[in-house]
């Protein structure tokens, strides 16, 4: 019997090194490979070199229903399923001696490319308005989202920005992004004095008991604030300002981005502020900025929604 957990150490280290995927990436890899090797040893299946094809067509099914795993799975959550099983497999077989790949003939879903969730101004500004500025938790809470909002940072990005990142004298700080590749993001005045009253004040207060670790935004024990609570912070102050909407880390992300493209800013430099590799990813934004262009005509053209087949 092989040891699965040794074979999915080994290319989970294997995927690290190469640094081929972000942290949240590698982390999905092995919630996604671990469901999968639990299932083959549920099924009495005791090598890779076994498993067939209907082998895989199967779990996917049971997968895709959410009869593994508990809920059904998107689009997106299968294609991701089925990435981390082909690169597993390809690295098994490249490295471990598996003679056999039976996910290699299996394809990802056909993914429509949805326009970015994204909030207007205002609504931003609501968010930005929840927080109690008089208390220390307030004012972390609304540096961190101030910060992401001001530099377009992913909710990882966040959690572990460093002290020696932030400067203020040049108004910027710098980001560790993917696969280690570093960007120099400026921020604006406001977000710079916020930012300073932190680190000065309330930073301090709430690390009294703590050793320093130079990590920026620290949870109430005064360790570094980890994704999934800042997830939550957002997730609050969305509903307490009564945007309406679900809001989570990401979309703050995607606010920056298409205010600064509503606003006229350059696509190749939300590029590089964004951290994107590829202009293409990028370019959605335009796809936005060119939907709210039509919704504005739509709302205030004479002529919007009447029957243009009069004669």
């Amino acid at each position: 019997m092989e040891n699965y957990d040794e074979m999915l150490g080994k290319f989970l280290d294997a995927m690290a090194l190469k640094r081929t995927g972000s942290k949240d990436t590698q982390d999905a890899y092995r919630r996604d490979l671990s469901r999968f090797l639990s299932w083959l040893q549920a099924e009495s299946i005791t090598s890779l070199n076994d498993v067939t094809t209907a082998d895989i067509a199967a779990y996917l099914s049971l997968l895709r229903k959410g009869k593994i795993g508990g809920k059904p799975l998107s689009n997106a959550s299968y294609d991701r399923n089925l990435s981390a099983l082909k690169s597993f497999y390809r690295y098994a077989c490249r490295s471990l001696g598996i003679m056999n790949n039976p996910v290699a003939r299996f394809h990802g879903a056909k993914i429509g490319r949805h326009l970015p969730e994204y909030l207007s101004f205002d609504q931003m500004e609501a968010v930005l308005d929840t927080f109690d500025l008089t208390d220390p938790v307030g004012v972390r809470n609304r540096a961190m989202i101030e910060v992401m909002y001001a530099c377009g940072l992913r909710v990882s990005e966040c959690a572990t920005l460093k002290i020696e990142d932030l400067h203020f004298e040049q108004n910027c700080l710098i980001v560790l992004g993917k696969e280690s590749k570093e960007r120099m993001v400026p921020f604006y005045p406001r977000c710079r004095q916020l930012l300073e009253h932190y680190m000065q004040i309330d930073r301090p207060t709430i690390m009294k008991q703590q050793k320093e670790h130079g990590i920026v935004f620290v949870n109430q024990k005064g360790k570094p604030i980890s994704t999934r609570a800042i997830q939550q912070i957002v997730e609050k102050a969305g509903e307490d300002a009564g945007i309406g909407i679900h809001l989570h880390p990401h979309m703050i992300r995607h606010s920056f981005a298409t205010h600064l493209i509503n606003n006229g800013a350059d696509l190749r430099v939300v590029q590089e502020l964004l951290g994107h590799e590829n202009l293409s990813t990028t370019q959605i934004y335009t796809h936005v900025d060119e939907a709210h262009l039509r919704k504005v005509v739509e709302m205030a053209h004479p002529y919007a929604g009447k029957n243009k087949d009069k004669k």
